[in-house]
This record gives C-alpha cells, sequence and structure tokens, in this order.
C-alpha cells in the first residue's frame, strides 16, 4: 500500500527531522558496546551464523519480494556478511556489496571462497563516501538496503540510491521499536541515570520519500528477535557487555530485569520479541509516473 502523507509533511523537513532523530538516538549511545563492532571478526562471525540459523524465513520472503532475473545486477548496501547477497548470488547475474565493517567484508569473503562464489564483489565503504562513477559499475537493476539505514543525511542517501538504480529500490526499515531497542529504551535509564533515545522510524522516512517526489510503496512485515544462549552465566554476561554494566549494583538491576523474559527451549535459554517493519520500494520514474 501507499499510505497517505500527514498533513503536516509539507510543513517540516523531514531530512532535517531524520537529522535530529539519529542525532539524539546516537547521544544516548555513550557506551562502549564491543558487540556491535563490526570490523572485529569474531562480532561478524556471531551475527552470520545467528542471520543464517534463526532469520532464514526473513531472508526467503525478501528475495522472494524482488523483481530479479538471472540477468539483474544488483547492489546490496549494508550487506554485513552476506545475509542476503549469499542467497541472491545463484539468482542473478551480479551483486555489488557495500560494506564498511572490517569483519563483515572478511566473513564475506570467506563465504565467496568457501562457496566458490564468482559474481560478488565487495566495496568496503560506508554508503555515505561511495561514489557510484568511481566505486560501481554502472546502474544497477536492483539496489537494495535492508536494516541499513543510519545515515545522518537520509535525503541524500536516497538520491545517490535513486541514481544508482535503474529499475527498482527496495528499502527495509522500523516501523516501531525492535525487541533489542525496547530493553534499551527499558533499561538505560535504571542502569545509567540517562534516557534512551530510538532512531527514526518509517513514518520519517516515508515523508522524506514524499518531499523528493517519491510516492513509495509501504508493505508492513512481523520482525522477530531471538537471543539464545546455554546458561544464564552467558546470558548475563551478553547483556553485561551491551548494556555496558560496570558494578554489582547495576548487574543486579540487569538481571532482576531479564529474569522474567527468559524461557527454557530444550537446552537453551531464549529471550524474544517482536516488532514490525516496513519494505519500501519504488520503480524508477517513467514519464511523470511512479509504480
Amino acid at each position: 500500500m501507499s499510505p497517505d502523507p500527514s498533513p503536516a509533511c509539507d510543513d517540516a523537513d523531514w531530512n532535517e527531522i531524520w537529522k535530529a532523530r539519529q542525532k539524539r538516538h546516537e547521544s544516548s549511545h555513550s557506551f562502549n558496546d564491543p558487540s556491535h563492532n563490526w570490523n572485529r571478526k569474531e562480532n561478524a562471525e556471531r551475527y552470520d551464523a545467528n542471520s543464517r540459523s534463526r532469520y532464514d524465513e526473513r531472508v526467503k520472503f525478501t528475495i522472494e519480494g524482488l523483481d530479479i532475473n538471472r540477468n539483474s545486477r544488483v547492489l546490496d548496501i549494508g550487506s554485513g556478511p552476506g545475509t542476503l547477497a549469499i542467497p541472491l548470488s545463484p539468482l542473478v547475474k551480479e551483486i555489488t556489496a557495500v560494506e564498511p565493517g572490517e569483519g563483515m567484508v572478511a566473513t564475506l569473503n570467506e563465504h565467496i571462497r568457501n562457496e566458490g562464489i564468482t559474481n560478488i564483489s565487495c566495496v568496503r565503504k560506508c554508503w555515505e563516501d561511495v561514489d557510484i562513477s568511481r566505486d560501481l559499475g554502472g546502474q544497477y537493476d536492483v539496489v537494495i538496503a535492508s536494516l541499513s539505514l543510519t545515515m545522518h543525511d537520509i535525503r541524500a542517501a536516497l538520491a545517490k540510491m535513486d541514481d544508482a538504480s535503474r529499475k527498482y529500490v527496495y528499502l527495509y526499515w522500523f516501523v516501531d521499536s525492535p525487541f533489542w531497542e525496547k530493553m534499551y529504551n527499558d533499561l538505560w535509564e535504571p542502569l545509567h541515570g540517562d534516557p534512551y533515545y530510538p532512531g527514526p522510524k518509517t513514518d520519517c522516512l516515508f515523508n522524506v520519500l514524499y518531499q523528493m517526489g517519491i510516492y513509495a510503496n509501504v508493505e508492513i512485515l512481523p520482525l522477530d528477535k531471538e537471543y539464545r544462549f546455554t546458561s544464564l552465566e552467558e546470558t548475563v554476561a551478553f547483556f553485561r557487555r551491551r548494556f555496558s554494566v560496570m558494578n554489582s549494583e547495576q548487574e543486579g538491576v540487569l538481571v532482576e530485569y531479564l529474569t522474567p523474559l527468559i524461557r527454557q527451549d530444550g537446552r537453551d535459554l531464549v529471550l524474544s520479541g517482536d516488532s514490525t517493519f516496513a519494505k519500501i520500494w519504488w520503480k524508477k520514474k517513467r514519464g511523470d509516473e511512479w509504480s
């Protein structure tokens, strides 16, 4: 569906709203979460293992929703360890994966070597730093940015995606707070005395596109998140790093919060939660029509 923008959307610069929300979101990240340092190979490998074992359904319906064929050239922005690029590779002609994380790129390259893939190339840069004419090989049939829209100037990032595509652009972004963000929202102030600010969501993104003259299609989809551990000690150790727990008092707050969320599944301890995300897509302009 294509939702109508709010009546107020012409009265505000939604790119500036995005920038302000993203800046405020990052201001609450006054901590060092080593588990999200994607330059580290062990973090990339953990993410890769999780994405392959737990998010198969999401990857499957994401790929099924793309207009691709064996002659398609695909640009995957924020590709990570190849969550989409690897299963896409036998279905299309070629893929360019844009990914800044050193560990992510190393993991992706390992998959490429081990699986004998010949049609994926990597550009190790942030999307903001990519020069279309110098770093990419012409326009692509399909441009994808899946849960990777952390750019400050989102309008410039989207305009570059549109320029890089000759057919379709597909974005996937959060509609509401995902499970991990809800945890931050619940815990950050009790642990550290400061509020946690969520990042900008799909409502803001849609209005930026609208003000750019891109009337995108939007489909709302379920987004599940699951953490699995083999023991309570492993669970607490993981979230201790995640939430920058530094002392026993903070650990007590963390354990009290986590305990009712944990369920047993066989030998595993599981924490999970549901939220929603959006598939936002458009076909390149032909004449005066967008479709």
